[in-house]
Formats: structure tokens, sequence, C-alpha cells
């Protein structure tokens, strides 16, 4: 089929037309170079033919949502949104490079590299997701490089809430790239399907091609879908990239949308555990804090602004002078600077020159001392031999599981997990995962037994796994 020709570019009041940059099925993107202040742009410019209510509407929301999350260093800057004379809506964006989907079609891109794109644009992912917004498009070609090489999510031209009906849908999908339950019009999206593209996304940046895309064979829509719908990906077919990673890429590919992770920013977590293992150092995950735009600018300057503890090093700490009812005119409070003063005597620079008023109180009180000491003594050690026998991250004591078929559903009781913490599930003979959930799903095969423990990791320790639970994998 004949590409069509892109259409005649518009004139932008502030804009100077370069050259076209693409064409899709309903825009085109233009290189603009605008006045003030200086510097190309791209400009997507919606086509005349298709420019109804229901793309005016698409073309709103676009803005809207790219406004809203584009602040987000891995999701593409928009500048600017407006109608041309001519009635064509417009978006002027930050100038990208598209260089990346022409780049993994023919080379090997470094398994470093891919995770590290992996995790940032997975930060865009979950940030739009936590806002509320499904992108519904992700693949490689909507995967852009600033002019600094850094990756932005772009083309929210299909995004929905995660509260659209199906009849707000528009249509458009990549079925490379698609879920089986969106292609089956199951769902018109949803988290799960999200973290299925994402998955066959990085699946294609390391393999070449998109995960049901047969080389040498016929990969037309139909036969993608037909592959897609058993959800069998090929192996990657490269020696450098782990079985870990391939492991958590087929799970998030599962056919059923249960046994995927049950969020992008647990695949993430994933990915870094993966850098990790390879040696290299971890990509931070940017996620916006949950309390970021709550109350003003000054409680935001409150929260940021350090103050010192008393006692700290150039401070000084303030002494309350305070009498005790009813005691002796020579008791001070432990701790206070200011000496005994006794009218008429001499004063003395030290406490210990002044001599003792009852030397058998003096014996007491240093023998009633001497056992407060070894008591606070015995204590520290027992508290130190309780600190180094334990971690101090909680364990999981029991696991129930179920079975459906050949699938085995694992669950366990929260056992006090604190914020960033996250259990590691180990299968006996098989792999590992790092998740926040309390269950755990396994297609186990009919005559084999399923077992797994589970630990706690917190801060890249593991504590102590739970007893090992296992499940006979049977055919009824």
């Amino acid at each position: 089929m004949a590409r069509r020709l892109p259409s005649q570019p518009p004139v932008l009041p502030g804009f100077s037309y370069v050259h076209v940059l693409g064409s899709g099925g309903f825009a085109d993107v233009f290189l603009y170079e605008q006045n003030m202040p200086r510097r190309q742009v791209a400009v997507k410019v919606m086509l005349s033919e298709v420019v109804n209510d229901q793309v005016r509407q698409m073309f709103q929301a676009e803005a809207n949502l790219m406004a809203q999350l584009s602040a987000h260093p891995a999701i593409l800057t928009v500048y600017q949104a407006s109608v041309s004379s001519d009635g064509r809506p417009f978006l002027v964006m930050e100038l990208c490079s598209a260089a990346l989907s022409e780049r993994y079609r023919r080379e090997s891109i470094p398994v470093p590299e891919v995770l590290r794109i992996a995790v940032k644009i997975g930060s865009a992912i979950e940030t739009a997701h936590r806002a509320g917004v499904l992108h519904r498009d992700i693949k490689p070609s909507n995967i852009l490089l600033t002019a600094y090489g850094h990756p932005v999510l772009s083309d929210f031209g299909i995004a929905s809430t995660l509260t659209a009906s199906r009849e707000d849908d528009a249509v458009g999908l990549s079925i490379p790239w698609s879920a089986p339950e969106v292609l089956l019009d199951e769902t018109p999206g949803s988290i799960g399907s999200e973290v299925w593209a994402f998955a066959a996304t990085v699946y294609s940046l390391l393999a070449g091609r998109s995960p049901f895309e047969v080389p040498g064979g016929s990969n037309t829509s139909s036969d993608l879908m037909g592959r897609i719908a058993r959800a069998k990906p090929q192996a990657i077919g490269r020696a450098d990239v782990p079985a870990s990673l391939e492991n958590l890429l087929r799970r998030s590919m599962s056919r059923r949308p249960e046994l995927r992770p049950g969020s992008v920013l647990e695949v993430v977590r994933e990915l870094q555990l993966i850098e990790t293992e390879l040696g290299v150092p971890q990509t931070a995950i940017e996620v916006a804090m949950d309390d970021w735009a709550l109350g003003t600018v000054s409680d935001l300057e409150e929260r940021t602004r350090l103050r010192p503890l008393a006692g700290a090093a150039g401070t000084k700490p303030v002494r309350r002078r305070r009498r005790v009812s009813g005691a002796h005119p020579d008791y001070h409070p432990v701790g206070t600077l200011r000496e005994a003063s006794v009218p008429g005597a001499p004063r003395s620079n030290s406490r210990a020159s002044t001599p003792p008023r009852n030397p058998r109180a003096l014996t007491w009180f240093i023998v009633i001392a001497a056992v407060v000491i070894i008591a606070l003594g015995s204590t520290a050690l027992v508290v130190l031999i309780r600190a180094n026998s334990g971690s101090g991250i909680p364990s999981v004591a029991d696991i129930s599981a179920t079975r459906t078929g050949s699938t085995v559903h694992f669950s366990w009781k929260d056992p006090g997990l604190a914020t960033g913490d996250r259990y590691q599930i180990q299968v006996i003979g098989g792999t590992s995962s790092i998740q926040l959930n309390p269950r755990f799903v396994v297609d186990g095969t009919v005559g084999e037994t399923v077992c797994i423990t589970v630990s706690v990791n917190r801060d890249g320790k593991t504590g102590n796994p739970s007893p090992n639970k296992c499940v006979d994998v049977t055919g009824g």
C-alpha cells in the first residue's frame, strides 16, 4: 500500500516551518523553529479530513494529559496547544529523536542499556497510572530520545482514564504489543494490559522484533493475534540476556492477567534487581512523591527546612534552671553547670574540692551506683546480643495454598512490612521473584510438586525464609 503524502504545514504565528518529521494515521509531525524563545520544536498537526468532534475531544484530552504528566523527566514535554487558522488542532512539543525505534531493529542494544531505558519508561507509565491514566499504546516507536539521550514516553493520543467506559474508547491499537484481552475486546485497557505492553516493548528492544513475530515467517495481523492469544513468546535468543530477565518478561506476558505482576512498578523493581545481578548500578525509579502538590508553598518549604538537633555540633543547648520545691538549698538537678553556693564560703572551680558532709552516705552512694552500673551493663549486653542475633526483618510464618487444575495459588498474611519492604519468593528448583502482593501463582505441570519459600527483603537485605510450602500438582 502506498504511503500518503504529508499534509500542508499550517501557518503558525511565532513559528517558522522547516520540514516534515513524520506521518501517522491521524496527524503529521513537522519541524518548526519557534521565534521566541528561539528553539526548534516538533509540531503535531491533526489531519483536516479526520477532524471531527471525536478527534477534537481526543486532541483536547491528549493536550490536557500531556500537560498534566509532562513534568515527569521520562514523559515528552508539551509546550503549547492550539488550533491553526485552517481549523486543525496542533501540539507544540519538545523535539526528540525516534532513533531508538529504528536502532533496535538493526543492532543488538546492550542489556544494561535496555534495562536503564525500561526503568525510566516504566517509572513514567507508573506515574501515569497513579494519575489515573492509561497510555494504551506502549510500544518501541513511542519511546523517543532527547538531545541528551534520555528516553521519554510520547503519544498519549489514545490514552484514557482508568474509569473510562467502553463507549468512551477511541479506536486505534498496535497489535504486536497489545495484550490478548485487549485484542479480544474483553477490556478497553487495564493496568494488567499495560504491564503486558510494557514487557512486550522491553522484549522487542532486546530481541530486535516483537514477541510474537516469526523471523522469515508470516506475520500478518491475524497471524500475530493468533499467537498472542496463545501467549507463548519465543525465546529472545541472546546469550547475554539473563534467565531472570526472560522469566520476568514471560510472566508479565502471561495469558491470564492475574498471573502477571500487579503493577508496572513491580516489574521495574525486578528490573532493578536484574541490574544488580549483572553488576551494574541500579537505575533510579522516578515516581512522584505521594504528597506532591499537597499544601501551600510555605508548607513544602517547611517540610524541607533542616532543623539542628539539640546538642548537635555548633548549637547551644538551652538549660532551664529550676528550683525543686522542698530541696536542700545546696541541691541542684543533675546536669546543671551551677556550683553549690554557701554564703561566706570561698567559691571553688571543682565540686571534688568540696568535702563530703557524710562519709558513710558517700560509701552507700558508691555501692548503689556500682550496682546500678552493673545492672545497666547487663541490660545493654542482652539488647546487643538480641540485636546481633536477629536483623529485625519480619518473617512470613505460614503460607496457604489452593490448587485450580495445574495452577497453584499461594498466599500469606502480612508479617508487618515497613515502607519499601518487598516479598522475595523462591520457587524451589526454579526462579525467584520480588513483589509487593502477599500472594503468588505458579503454573505447574501435572505430576510435579511445587514448593516455595517467602522471605522479606528490606534495603537489599533478606530476612529469614518461611518454611517450605509444597503442593502436589494433579490433573484434577
